[in-house]
């Protein structure tokens, strides 16, 4: 987590409005193979609609992010920087991105703000702050995505489940 293995504390800020979850702060969630323990969760306003990020653990203690946007899911790892595309804004649907010997169509830009946060993360994160982001998809239920702010970026490679298949065990 973030500062060697300090987590950050976000607490509640902001106004997380009740609405139907799949799963919440300190539910395991397992999808595939893998297990997820879920630390915090932040909301995401992109202007018609909101999604839901959460941030978890691993079995083996790496940090993982599970989006959930009107029913569809996805989970995704941070990819370090020399292993990140060198692609910039500005983006364009349908626009091809390459990353790890696959072949990427650029399927959303778009910017959206956090407005509100719960639990902890592996990053310090800020209600009002907005980010650009963008969404490539592969044929293989592989997504590839990019987040812009100021000078920084970060890119996140996962790929999407059927929320029928997600096994939430709660806390």
């Amino acid at each position: 987590m973030l500062s060697d293995e300090t987590a950050s504390v976000a607490g509640d800020q902001g106004v997380m409005h009740d609405a139907p979850l799949l799963f919440g702060i300190g539910d395991r969630v397992v999808m595939g193979r893998t297990s997820t323990r879920i630390l915090g969760h932040a909301r995401y306003s992109y202007g018609r609609g909101f999604w839901d990020e959460f941030c978890g653990v691993d079995e083996a203690g790496e940090t993982c992010w599970i989006s959930v946007d009107e029913g569809d899911v996805v989970r995704q790892t941070r990819l370090q920087a020399d292993d990140a595309p060198k692609n910039q804004p500005p983006f364009k649907p349908g626009e091809t991105l390459y990353f790890d010997s696959a072949t990427f169509t650029v399927t959303e830009v778009e910017s959206a703000e956090c407005i509100a946060l719960r639990g902890q993360f592996d990053e310090a994160l800020t209600v009002g702050e907005i980010y650009q982001f963008v969404n490539a998809s592969a044929g293989d239920e592989a997504l590839l995505s990019g987040e812009f702010w100021g000078q920084s970026a970060a890119w996140f490679y996962g790929r999407w489940y059927d929320p029928f298949d997600i096994q939430v065990e709660r806390q």
